[in-house]
């Protein structure tokens, strides 16, 4: 169990777990784990940490088959900019290894955008909280258990 599970289980929330044999040398985890399940790369999101120019840690959620808007970013969250967060802080922040960030169930709550493309599935598929777990819900559950906001924050 991870803290991700945890939380949608104790929350009685709708989801299913999805696993696969996470390969080391795999170059994208995301897309990876698109390939391993036999799942849509616009239905597969990853969640990746951006830092504001005041230092504050963004929770940014976007399909794997594109890339996070640092710009878009930014102006969601209402701040002038944004950049990738330090591996090392982000780790720190949620708890998890980089390559399992799950946007759910974080040591520390911080704000979350989730790129509003994930409103278009019945559901979408985000890390449990370790490489080679994914968690299948509703964007809207996601949103609801992350104090998440929508965002156009992808880039195709």
């Amino acid at each position: 169990m991870t803290p991700a599970l945890d939380l949608l289980k104790k929350t009685r929330a709708a989801h299913r777990v999805l696993s696969y044999e996470h390969d080391p040398k795999s170059a994208s985890y995301g897309l990876e784990a698109a390939e391993k399940l036999g799942l849509e790369p616009q239905r597969v999101f990853k969640t990746l940490l951006a830092c504001s120019e005041k230092g504050e840690l963004l929770v940014a959620v976007v399909p794997v088959a594109g890339t996070l808007d640092l710009k878009a970013l930014a102006q969601a969250a209402a701040v002038k900019k944004c950049e990738m967060a330090d591996p090392a802080a982000a780790q720190r922040a949620t708890g998890y290894l980089v390559g399992g960030i799950s946007p759910l169930g974080q040591k520390k709550r911080l704000r979350t955008f989730i790129d509003e493309s994930a409103l278009q599935f019945d559901s979408i598929h985000v890390s449990a909280g370790r490489r080679g777990l994914e968690v299948e819900l509703a964007a809207q559950v996601l949103a609801e258990h992350t104090q998440g906001r929508f965002a156009s924050i992808g880039r195709g």
